[in-house]
Formats: C-alpha cells, structure tokens, sequence
C-alpha cells in the first residue's frame, strides 16, 4: 500500500470515528462544558458534577472513580486552567488509563498471526447484539486485507440465523458452511475447518448460538465447538471474541461479566457505536474486565468495523470540533 493511499486510508478511518462517535461526543464533552462554564479551578464541586457525568454515560463507578482520582491528583498541582487544559487532561489521563491493561494487543488493521492457518476465530454473545453482523463485516475486512475467509454457520437453533450469515457470505463473497437446522453445532464447526483446511483457507470465523439459559449450558456447548474444532486445528480457535452491544449500557457490563466467567473470551468487539450516547461503556468495560476491545462498530455498513485505537478513541471524545 502506497503512502497516499495509506493517508487516505487513515483519514477515511478518522471520518468514520467521527461520525460514529457524534452521539457520545455531543452527550459527553457537552456535559462537560456545560458543567465547566465559568469556571477557572477544578474543585470539589467540579469533580462531584464530573463524577456523575462519567458514570450517567456509562463508563461505569469503578472506571469513574480512577479518572476521577487521577484528575484529582493533577489539579492539585495546577487548579487554575481553561478548557481546553481540562480537555488535554482527560484525553491524557483516560489514555494513560486504558494503556494500563496488561493484555491490551494493538493490531496492524485486519492482520493474522504469522504461521497461524486457518486462524480460527470463534464468535460468542447474545441474540441480537450484532454477532452475525460483525462476522459479516470481519469476512469483508479480513478480505480486502488480501486473506482466504471462509464462515461457519453453528448457529443452528436460531430461525433464520443460517440464512442471515450465507446473506452476509453473499456481500463479503466468502463460502458459508452450514447443515440443516437444528445440526449439532460442534458437527458444523468440524466440518467448516475440515474444509477450510482442504481449501487452503487464511481465516474461518465460526458464529456461535446466542442464547444464555446458564453459564454451565453455555460452557458446555462453546467447549464442546472447541474441541470438535481442536480434532482439525489442534490448537483452535486461536480467538474467542465476545461482541457486546454498545447502546445497552450497564447490560454489556453484566454480558462481558457472564461470558468472561463461562469461557475463555480472548478480546471483545462493542457494537452500535453510533446510534448511542453511551459509548463511554468502551471505556469502562476495556478497563474493567483487562480484555482488549478489539473493534468497535460504527455503523451499518460492510466498512463501518474499525479495529480499536484507544488513543485515536479517545482524543475523538474530547477534540473540539473544526
């Protein structure tokens, strides 16, 4: 990739962000300002009105009260500033914040590990959240990256779940394995990386049965994939990703809680980014649970998964517009 391409790539990504985060942005750095007008110092009464605007836009209490420390610390050393000050401040902080997760992993776009084939990614999260979706926007990524993809439809008891992803199969022009409703998913997970691997395939995404009747039901099944998969691949899947719905707020927390204890999530996509004011649940949940939100979904579109730049994520929220 040439480097004009390469800038453009960047500022088409930075176009999107922008745009998808709108909502959080207006919710969140408006709050902020408004809360800040007139105001000179940063005291008690600024960071009790800054503690409820953090935790009312769902970064949650845990994730709240460490920027709120850290900011705290800060303006003890320097009360006196503008906006703008403050605005660097909580960029930099919440930054610093984020790049303390020990298991945090930034990737190069949609890259695979060297000498991993087919790298296989296992899909987990409830009905409704943009799983299929995300399976479908990660095969047209993965593609346009220069990569073989093929899709495994183990979503079997779902109606309409198999239709749903060969529809995406279609736009990403990937080859979608699937059997008869109501198969045994493990049945399907063996058979898509039997072929995956028969075809010289780069990457198999498997989509996974939402439902979440109990954590030993879920664990059970996910391992049963597992180890139907690991007869093919020995050590498949190489990446469980959990995708939690962004506009849920406080539900995603509790989703990312109930996954991470039933199976072994690796990395997380968050969803409907920009349909919600509640995108500060990206910062709370990639504090919280120390896995690496890998992508974030920014709109309906084939393009519209970017993966996750907390920094760029970040310095979005708090950059005053043009």
């Amino acid at each position: 990739m040439g480097f004009f391409k390469k800038l453009f790539s960047k500022e088409k990504k930075q176009e999107t962000l922008d745009k998808g985060l709108e909502k959080t942005k207006e919710g969140l750095f408006g709050k902020i300002k408004r809360a800040f007008v007139g105001r000179k110092t940063i005291d008690d009464d600024f960071l009790d009105e800054l503690e409820e605007i953090f935790i009312t836009s769902d970064v949650g209490p845990e994730t709240t009260l460490k920027i709120i420390d850290r900011i705290q610390e800060r303006a003890a050393k320097d009360k006196y500033m503008g906006e703008d000050e403050l605005n660097d401040m909580l960029s930099e902080e919440i930054c610093k914040l984020l790049a303390e997760n020990p298991n945090d992993v930034q990737l190069d776009d949609f890259d695979t590990p060297a000498g991993v084939k087919p790298y296989v990614v296992m899909v987990v999260g409830v009905n409704g959240v943009g799983k299929t979706t995300t399976i479908g926007k990660l095969a047209h990524q993965y593609k346009m990256a220069g990569k073989k993809v093929m899709l495994g439809a183990a979503d079997t008891f779902r109606a309409a779940a198999v239709e749903q992803l060969e529809e995406w199969g279609r736009r990403a022009d990937v080859p979608v394995i699937k059997k008869a409703e109501n198969t045994d998913p493990a049945a399907v997970a063996y058979d898509t990386l039997s072929s995956a691997v028969a075809n010289d395939i780069d990457v198999v995404l498997i989509d996974t049965a939402g439902r979440l009747h109990n954590k030993k039901a879920l664990m059970d099944e996910l391992t049963k994939i597992k180890r139907s998969m690991s007869k093919v691949v020995p050590d498949a899947p190489h990446e469980v990703l959990l995708v939690l719905d962004g506009s849920t707020g406080q539900n995603a927390f509790e989703q990312a809680r109930q996954f991470s204890a039933a199976t072994q999530v690796t990395d997380l996509a968050i969803t409907k980014l920009d349909g919600t004011a509640r995108g500060g649940v990206v910062i709370g949940i990639s504090d919280q649970f120390k896995l690496p939100v890998k992508y974030i979904g920014l709109g309906e579109g084939i393009t519209d998964l970017q993966v996750f730049d907390k920094q760029a994520f970040v310095e979005t929220l708090f950059r005053k517009k043009a």
